[in-house]
């Protein structure tokens, strides 16, 4: 089956600190991304050392997702939610 694809350039934007973590890629032309579509960023890994920042130019690579994957996506990713929160209710330390 082939797949639609669609090549965009994009800027990424990375940090390495005490305070932050992050990557953060974003897309020229602000393209709609919808469930199941997979977004996949060229070029080689970017490696930093403990408190670099970095911004740079590559182009990403969109994989648009069939009608299947898609209500696939849709139906299953609302189970996975509590996985990416913790909630505590505790007043403070553990005795």
């Amino acid at each position: 089956m082939i797949r639609a694809r669609e090549t965009h350039g994009c800027t990424v934007a990375v940090e390495l600190s005490g305070y932050r973590c992050i990557a953060n890629v974003e897309v020229d032309g602000d393209p709609v991304i919808r469930p199941g579509d997979r977004v996949r960023v060229n070029g080689a890994p970017v490696r930093l050392a403990f408190g670099e920042k970095l911004t740079l130019r590559r182009t990403a690579t969109i994989v648009r997702a069939t009608l299947v994957e898609r209500l696939w996506t849709r139906l299953w990713g609302h189970t996975g939610m509590d996985e990416l929160y913790e909630v505590s209710f505790s007043p403070g330390r553990a005795l």
